[in-house]
Formats: structure tokens, C-alpha cells, sequence
């Protein structure tokens, strides 16, 4: 049972497999992601109880230290999350659609966790930097008022410590854009 995700962004890889590794014997979680990601950077991604994520997470702070870029522990995490990093989610119907692009790679999975917590609508995909230079994006689709109430309270959550680089609601998108994003 997954209650919280721990996510952490490094600087470099070397030192992010080590704090793996710490994050791992740390304590009971699930490794969902260990990767490198563009450019020089990796993610860690684990999942499990509050506590034992938390404890984890600090460990991979402090064996990190200067390259650490940023960590999180999201707790209650909307179920539709991890199937929009997989880049497994099926969309039948593109609305209106909504991007954001954040400045971190993790932080594009705090924006899509936000965004699903807060209007109905359907992530997409949630990209953790590859091809991106190292930023993050969060694209998702419903009714044009929740896609805008989505993306409002993203850049709120994410706006205060600087997290978005830009956002876009996009009423009525070509059909042709469906193809590059379903």
C-alpha cells in the first residue's frame, strides 16, 4: 500500500546512485524510479508509509549534500500520478489542454499531483526531464474551467518557491496536436 512518494533530484550520478543505495537501507520502501535524466542529472522516485519515505528522503539529503537539486515527500498521492510518469495513462478525448513546465524534473510530479487534486481533469503525461534540459512538464486535458482551475492552483503550490518556469491553457487545441501528445 503506497501512502507517500519520496522523489529526489541530483546533480550528478555518482553520488545520487550512492544515496540510492541509503535511501534503500535507509528503510522499508519500494523503488519505483532510479534513472539518469537530462542533462547530467538523476531521479530517485520510492513509495511507502509516511514515515519510513520521510526517514529515506533525509537520507538522500544528507549523503547528497551540495548536488542535491531538490527533494519531496508527497503524501496521499492522487492514483493517476504514476501512470502519467510511465507515460501509460489512456486519453480518449482531448479538451482543453493544460501544460506546465517546471524548473526541477520532480517538480513537474508535484505540479501533476497538485493539478489532479485540484479540478477533474486527466493527466496526460507527466515528463521528468528527458529532452528537456533538465526541466520537468505536466500535460493534462478536461473542461476548459477545471483545466484552468488546475493550472491556477499548480503555479500557486509551485509559484512560491519559484518552481514553474511557464504554463499554458490552450482552449481548443488543433487535432493534429492529439498524435504528438496521445
Amino acid at each position: 500500500m503506497r501512502t507517500a512518494l519520496g522523489l529526489v533530484e541530483f546533480k550528478t550520478v555518482p553520488v545520487a546512485v550512492e544515496a540510492t543505495d541509503e535511501m534503500l537501507k535507509a528503510s522499508e520502501v519500494e523503488l519505483l524510479l532510479a534513472s539518469p535524466v537530462c542533462p547530467g542529472k538523476f531521479v530517485t522516485i520510492i513509495s511507502g508509509q509516511v514515515a519510513n519515505v520521510t526517514t529515506s528522503v533525509m537520507k538522500a539529503i544528507d549523503a547528497a549534500k551540495i548536488f542535491l537539486v531538490e527533494s519531496h515527500v508527497l503524501t496521499n498521492v492522487e492514483p493517476s500520478v504514476l501512470p502519467a510518469i510511465s507515460g501509460t495513462t489512456q486519453v480518449d478525448k482531448l479538451e482543453a489542454l493544460g501544460i506546465i513546465e517546471t524548473f526541477a524534473a520532480i517538480s513537474s510530479v508535484r505540479a501533476g499531483d497538485t493539478v489532479a487534486k485540484a479540478a477533474n481533469v486527466t493527466l496526460i503525461e507527466i515528463r521528468l526531464a528527458r529532452g528537456l534540459g533538465g526541466k520537468g512538464e505536466v500535460f493534462f486535458t478536461g473542461q476548459l474551467g477545471q483545466v484552468e482551475a488546475a493550472s491556477q492552483a499548480a503555479e500557486e503550490r509551485l509559484g512560491r518557491d519559484g518552481g514553474i518556469v511557464s504554463s499554458v491553457v490552450i482552449a481548443r487545441p488543433h487535432p493534429a496536436l492529439w498524435s504528438v501528445l496521445a
